[in-house]
């Protein structure tokens, strides 16, 4: 089982960056597919990337591709999300979750078993 946390969301003007961490707690953290998710007023949960358990493959979402990497280090049960170029659509709050298989690629919110509180991330114009 695994916990994570996220941390390092704030306020940022567009164009700007931000990076956002997700600290898991357990043993074995390693062994989980971790992904970052965003909500925002009105809409549905949205993907936004994913990492395998060993960080070898990645997935992003075409809104965030080019812009956005997602990293870990898993000798610090810690995730990241690298958001550069923000714009203010990516206003939201971003969530860190964690599943147990990389394979389908989890783009749903149902493909994942553990969930952070979440991170408010606002960009303004």
């Amino acid at each position: 089982q695994v916990q994570p946390v996220e941390s390092g969301g704030g306020l940022v003007q567009a164009g700007g960056s931000l990076r956002l961490s997700c600290a898991g707690s357990g043993r074995t953290f390693s062994s989980y597919t971790m992904g970052w998710f965003r909500l925002s007023p009105g809409k549905e949960r949205e993907f936004v990337a994913a990492i395998s358990a060993s960080g070898g493959s990645t997935y992003y979402a075409e809104s965030v591709k080019g812009r956005f990497t997602i990293s870990r280090d898993n000798a610090k049960n810690a995730v990241y999300l690298q958001m550069n170029s923000l714009k203010p659509l990516d206003t939201a709050v971003y969530y860190c979750a964690a599943r147990s298989n990389w394979w389908p690629i989890g783009k749903g919110p149902g493909q994942y078993d553990y969930w952070g509180q979440g991170t408010q991330v606002t960009v303004s114009s």
